[in-house]
C-alpha cells in the first residue's frame, strides 16, 4: 500500500461575513431575499458541533455506533455590525432608523456565509444557510488615551436544512475542479445543493 503525503496550507485569516435573510417564517431555500449583505468586520469565528454518540450492543459487542451533529454553534466577534441587521435578526421592528426592542419576538431564519483564507490564498468557502441568531452582546467603554478596540460578539444557531439534516455547505477551492470558484460568485446567493455549488465552476 503506497503512502502519500499531503501538505495543505495553513489558515491565514477569516474574511467578511455575508448574510441574507430568507423571507419564509417556516424556511424554504427557493425564499432568500436578492440582496447579500457583505460585512467585513470580522475579528474571529468559532464553529463548534452540537453532537451525540451513541452505541448499541448486540451479542456481547458493539454492533453500530453513531454519531449525530443536532446543528452547529457559531460564535463571531466583531469590531463592528450594522444595527438594523442586528435588530432584523432579533424579530425587532425596524422602520427608517427607528427600532422597536425586546418583549417576545419571532426571530427570522437567515444564510450566514464566511471564507476561510489560507496562506497559499486557497479558501474554504461556508454556507450555513438555515440560521437564527441566539444571543449577541453590546458592550461600549469609554475612549482613553491607548487605543483598545471594542468589540461586539454574535451567537449563531446552524440547524438542518434538508432531508439529509445538513447544516453547512462548504467549498475548497484547493481542489482544482473548483478553482474557478470566486468569493463573489459563491457568496452571490446562499447555496443549498451540490448541483448549485458545481454550476458556480463554469469556465473561469
Amino acid at each position: 500500500m503506497a503512502i502519500t503525503e499531503k501538505r495543505p496550507s495553513t489558515k491565514y485569516t477569516v474574511g467578511a461575513q455575508y448574510i441574507c435573510f430568507n423571507t419564509n417564517k417556516d424556511w424554504a431555500a427557493a425564499d432568500f431575499d436578492a440582496d447579500v449583505v457583505k460585512l467585513p468586520t470580522v475579528v474571529d469565528i468559532d464553529v463548534a458541533d452540537n453532537s451525540d454518540s451513541y452505541e448499541s450492543y448486540a451479542s456481547g459487542a458493539v454492533y453500530e455506533s453513531d454519531t449525530i451533529v443536532t446543528y452547529k454553534e457559531i460564535s463571531v466577534t466583531q469590531l463592528a455590525f450594522d444595527a438594523a441587521i442586528i435588530a432584523k435578526m432579533k424579530g425587532d421592528t425596524v422602520d427608517t432608523g427607528i427600532i422597536m426592542s425586546g418583549g417576545i419576538k419571532e426571530r427570522p431564519y437567515f444564510a450566514y456565509g464566511v471564507p476561510i483564507i489560507k496562506k497559499d490564498k486557497t479558501m474554504d468557502m461556508r454556507w450555513y444557510p438555515k440560521c437564527k441568531l441566539v444571543d449577541n452582546s453590546d458592550a461600549t467603554a469609554t475612549s482613553t488615551d491607548s487605543h483598545s478596540d471594542q468589540t461586539d460578539s454574535l451567537t449563531i444557531r446552524a440547524y438542518g436544512f434538508d432531508d439529509a439534516q445538513n447544516q453547512e455547505v462548504k467549498v475548497l477551492t484547493a481542489e482544482e475542479a473548483n478553482a474557478g470558484i470566486t468569493e463573489d460568485k459563491f457568496f452571490a446567493a446562499p447555496i443549498t445543493t451540490v448541483a448549485a455549488a458545481k454550476a458556480l465552476r463554469g469556465n473561469g
